[in-house]
């Protein structure tokens, strides 16, 4: 398979653009604050906790401190929780794929954040939770 020169400019322009938003040169998991703790070309630091993410939420300590850095500094991996994550994901708030993130995202949506939410949830469950949509035939 043959790679065209458009296409390897393309994929150069590419990776020119992902290099401009950071790569990281270090990065390891503090136990004392719990955050893993990613130091970017730019002089950026980004901390983060680790229930933030796909694949760490449920990691021990342990299994966190191995942290390898992909060798353009684009990616993060955890071996010994075969995880992995993108710099430039972790930059736009993104940790996890749309799967993950969209479940996470959904269980926020649903969660009680006032009194009378929290009344009125009470109140709807003691009736039977919502009505059932009627199927017309």
């Amino acid at each position: 398979m043959a790679i065209s020169e458009q296409e390897l400019l393309r994929a150069e322009k590419h990776m020119a653009a992902s290099r401009e938003e950071g790569r990281a040169v270090s990065a390891r998991y503090d136990r004392r604050r719990g955050r893993v703790i990613v130091a970017l070309n730019t002089g950026v630091e980004l901390a983060f906790p680790p229930r933030l993410a796909e694949g760490l939420a449920d990691a021990t300590p342990e299994n966190l401190t191995e942290i390898e850095i992909s060798p353009a500094g684009l990616g993060l991996h955890w071996p010994r929780l075969d995880a992995d994550l993108s710099i430039a994901g972790l930059l736009h708030g993104v940790f996890g794929s749309k799967k993950w993130m969209a479940r996470e995202l959904g269980a926020q949506g649903g969660r009680v954040r006032s009194a009378a939410k929290a009344a009125a949830a009470r109140a709807n469950g003691q009736k039977g939770g919502r009505p059932r949509k009627s199927v017309l035939a």
